[in-house]
């Protein structure tokens, strides 16, 4: 055991352990390697922490490629040497490591060679995105064995340590925790690699495409326990869901999906924002931004956070001149801040109020409230590149308000300016909105004027003209609210749902903007039915994960759109 502390303690501080000048002449040679052939894989077993850092940062230079750089930001996109040091990438390194000796010590079950290669194979059947897979493997020098150690022992060693932990198989002291932060050696450390000769496994699919019009399954394994009303952001390489309400508890807790290798990684509780839910959440480039909620205790909150993906870590928001607590709000990212705006700071009360937050400042500016619309909560709002459009949503005094009003907010000015209600759509709240490019799409929702009327009409609203076309009425999915929609190109696909808080939904409809038409989705092998989910656009497939069907769920699937024009 102590030998094993020991170990752990080397892997926590890496005191002399990673000393990687870039004129190494032994990491140029590795790295010179990844382009060349790969060696037999039998004729290596062993990887030094420098060889296994020099994998990495390929590894993460493949991701990095991915990451969507929204094109409202002014500032190009930076290299990964920029966002990530290399500090942050022996962390990730020593992680892994530290798993696998934990899995070996603490819990007597050391990750095998037969493991691996079923890793391996498991990533190249499953893979939801092939052709990201593939670079991965290139440039990992398509050799079985780094691939093995580089690649499949970290997605391994964590899941197999979180089913440990859901199971209760763990130990009085915590092995993930590491050993006192004092502890030093001068030793440098590495760890045995598995000897084997592996196979490189086919990935399947090669062509990089899905079959349009089809379903297939999220993975279960290490995925987040079920929730919903929690926030989901696409990155360009994962999905990161965080987050929401389970069965007993808020969460503050989320995941990241990684479609290439069909797996689920834990984001940091490490000063993580507290535990909530109708919360909002953005993505900047580099980092998640969440704010605003509701948490246990009826707290309102105005606190947030920055979560960063390349590095795992979290970042306060200022609640300096930040806005009032609320929940049920809307927020966007206009490329260089976050504007949120409206919701509820109480159970029965509204605001037309709300704040832009600026990440590189850390800072706070209130929006202007002249002219502004209505109070109201369960709204919708979307980013024109140059203005944020609000519109629809609830309040009540004495009778409740469904509004077909809104308005374009531009924080240049900082000034409103009221939407038309000339052929707008009948007012709602809980519906959807998606931005084209050039147009405003809102659809279903939900209408109580005595009796509840759950909508399956919609509007297009076109800022240039101010003014409104209603959507096909024809083939259109049945009415609905606290569905999902995404814009994925050249139509705009809405999923789940609920009717009445009563009956929940797992079919949907593809709305094309051109045509004003409506195409039914499959529901082969379709998610259960489900309300409160979120869902993200990848490119070629949109993603739908967790909800309330009666229970929690942390279920999901990816509905392929491969015939569709990629995300702008």
């Amino acid at each position: 055991m102590a030998a094993a502390l020991v170990f752990l303690g080397c892997l926590v501080t890496l005191t002399s352990a990673f000393n990687l000048p870039n004129r190494s002449p032994h990491v140029s040679s590795r790295l010179a390697f990844l382009s060349m052939a790969p060696k037999p894989a039998q004729h290596r077993t062993m990887l030094t922490l420098a060889d296994r850092v020099a994998y990495q940062r390929v590894i993460e230079e493949v991701y990095w490629r991915h990451r969507i750089w929204p094109k409202e930001r002014p500032d190009p996109k930076p290299s990964l040497d920029a966002v990530m040091t290399r500090a942050q990438l022996e962390r990730k390194v020593a992680d892994y490591l530290r798993d696998s000796q934990a899995l070996e010590d603490y819990w007597q079950r050391p990750i095998t060679a037969e493991q691996l290669q079923a890793e391996m194979e498991r990533m190249a059947q499953q893979t939801k995105q092939p052709e990201v897979l593939r670079q991965l493997f290139a440039a990992l020098g398509n050799d079985p064995f780094i691939i093995a150690e580089c690649l499949a022992r970290p997605v391994l060693a964590e899941r197999v340590i979180a089913e440990l932990y859901a199971h209760g198989r763990r130990f009085h002291s915590d092995p993930k925790r590491g050993t006192e932060s004092g502890a030093e050696t001068q030793a440098t450390v590495t760890m045995a690699a598995v000897s084997a000769s592996y196979a490189l496994p086919l990935i399947l699919n090669s062509s990089g495409g899905c079959i349009d019009d089809t379903w297939t399954p999220t993975t279960l394994t290490n995925a987040p326990a079920g929730r919903y009303d929690h926030t989901a952001v696409w990155t360009g390489s994962e999905m990161i869901i965080w987050g929401g309400l389970g069965s007993s508890s808020f969460f503050n807790t989320g995941g990241r999906y990684n479609p290439s290798t069909d797996s689920w990684t834990t984001t940091s509780t490490t000063n993580a924002p507290v535990a909530r839910e109708r919360h909002t959440a953005v993505w900047t480039g580099t980092e998640m931004i969440v704010w605003g909620g509701f948490s246990s205790g009826a707290t309102f909150l105005n606190t947030g956070g920055r979560y960063s993906p390349t590095t795992d870590s979290w970042t306060a928001t200022t609640i300096t001149n930040a806005p009032t607590a609320r929940r049920t709000h809307t927020a966007v990212w206009t490329g260089t801040e976050m504007i949120v705006w409206g919701g509820s700071p109480t159970i029965s009360t509204y605001l037309n109020t709300g704040g832009r937050y600026n990440p590189s400042t850390d800072s706070w500016i209130a929006t202007s409230t002249t002219n502004v619309p209505t109070a109201r909560r369960y709204h919708t709002a979307v980013w024109t590149g140059n203005q944020m459009i609000v519109w629809g949503g609830y309040s009540q005094d004495a009778i409740n308000h469904y509004w077909n009003t809104g308005g374009r907010y531009d924080p240049v000015s900082d000034n409103w300016t009221p939407t038309s209600t000339t052929n707008a759509p009948d007012g709602r709240a809980i519906h959807t909105a998606i931005w084209t490019g050039s147009q405003m799409v809102v659809w279903g929702g939900t209408f109580f004027d005595g009796i509840i009327e759950d909508l399956n009409t919609g509007g297009i609203y076109t800022p240039g003209t101010d003014s409104w076309t209603a959507t096909s009425t024809t083939n259109v999915p049945g009415g609905r609210y606290r569905h999902t929609a995404v814009w994925i190109g050249s139509e705009m696909i809405v999923w789940g749902g609920t009717l009445d808080d009563a009956t929940f939904l797992n079919t949907g409809g593809r709305y094309s903007l051109s045509t004003n038409t409506w195409t039914a989705t499959s529901s082969n092998n379709a998610p259960s039915a489900r309300e409160d989910h979120r869902a993200v656009w990848t490119g070629s497939q949109m993603i739908v994960w967790g909800g309330y069907d009666g229970g929690y769920v942390n279920t999901g699937g990816r509905y392929c759109a491969q015939s569709q024009a990629p995300m702008a």
